[in-house]
Parts: structure tokens; C-alpha cells; sequence
């Protein structure tokens, strides 16, 4: 059974977002602290799995040798710095093709489940969106964290009163991944 797993959305939570999606390691930028949390975080003995929607891959506007080596160097800069990514589980396909690995279904999740003994009850899910609060949620993830680093407010909503209209509150809102970081570790 891996120890406390921590499963991380990528894009608004290691990484800056964009509207343009991450096409290339140039784009690939940091968010501030990140890779200080993520190496907080493996050291008090996290398991860190990142779930990511990547639809990129089915636009055809990166080949998937291209997001495979992002990957690559997101672990090997989380690893220099003192963190550790244990895995990555990507989605590949577009919202409309209805599969069941695009958040916010668990597919990525239960992928995860499948190749790792996880305990979901004491997993935690960090998302900058509500489609990772709900995968998380879905999954049967024991707690939900977001983040507000990313996301505009939609239709003039924040993220966190979209989910509040559905009934649905995150275990804890927090600023960034650093202060994701330090509540999952208190």
C-alpha cells in the first residue's frame, strides 16, 4: 500500500495555465513554489500521482512523443529539486468523445488505483478546477483541496461558489500548492 497519496492536477496547480494549452517544454512554466511544495510533500512521505486532462494529444497539436518528454522533464526538475513524482496519468481525448479517464470522471484515478494499492479514503486530490474537485469526489478521494492559482472566475463565478451552487465544497481552499502543501502536512 503506498503511503499518503497526493494526486495533483498539472496545468494551474505545478504549472501556469494557459487558454493556448501547453504545447511544448518552452511553455512549460513553474508556478511560484511549487517545486518547493512538491518537495515538502515528498518528504514527509507523500505518494505524488499527477492527473492531467491532455486533449492536445487528440487535437493532433502535439504528438505524443512531444507530452511524453514534457513529462519526462517535469519529473526530472521536481527530482532535482528535491520532490518526486511517482507517476503521471494523462487523458488524451477531447470532452466530446465522452471516455472515462477526461475529469471529472475517476478514470485517471482508478487507472492509478489499478497499477498502485491505494487507499482512496485517505487520498487527497489538489485541482485548480472543478472538474478536479469532482474527479477527486467522484473517485472517492477522502479529501479535496483547491487551489486558486489558475482559474478565472467563470461567468463571473469563482470556481469555489460554482461548486458551492451544486452543493459541492472542496475539504479546503487554499491559495497555491505551497499552502495545499503545508494543510495536507498539519
Amino acid at each position: 500500500m503506498l503511503k499518503q497519496v497526493v494526486f495533483l492536477d498539472r496545468d494551474g496547480v505545478i504549472n501556469q495555465d494557459s487558454s493556448d494549452y501547453i504545447k511544448s517544454w518552452e511553455e512549460f512554466i513553474f508556478l511560484p513554489n511549487s517545486l518547493e511544495a512538491l518537495k515538502m510533500l515528498t518528504r514527509k512521505g507523500c505518494t505524488l500521482i499527477v492527473i492531467t486532462n491532455q486533449s492536445i494529444i487528440h487535437r493532433k497539436w502535439v504528438l505524443p512523443e512531444v507530452l511524453e518528454d514534457m513529462h519526462r522533464r517535469l519529473k526530472s526538475v521536481v527530482a532535482s529539486h528535491g520532490g518526486k513524482i511517482t507517476d503521471i496519468f494523462f487523458c488524451p481525448h477531447t470532452p466530446e468523445q465522452g471516455c472515462s479517464c477526461r475529469k471529472p470522471k475517476p478514470g485517471l484515478i482508478l487507472q492509478a488505483c489499478q497499477k498502485y494499492a491505494i487507499d482512496l479514503s485517505d487520498a487527497i486530490m489538489v485541482g485548480d478546477s472543478a472538474k478536479d474537485i469532482l474527479c477527486g469526489m467522484a473517485a472517492g478521494c477522502g479529501r479535496t483541496i483547491l487551489v486558486q492559482t489558475a482559474n478565472a472566475p467563470i461567468g463571473g463565478v469563482s470556481v469555489r461558489d460554482a461548486l458551492a451552487l451544486d452543493n459541492v465544497y472542496p475539504t479546503a481552499v487554499v491559495a497555491d500548492l505551497m499552502e495545499a502543501a503545508r494543510w495536507i502536512i498539519s
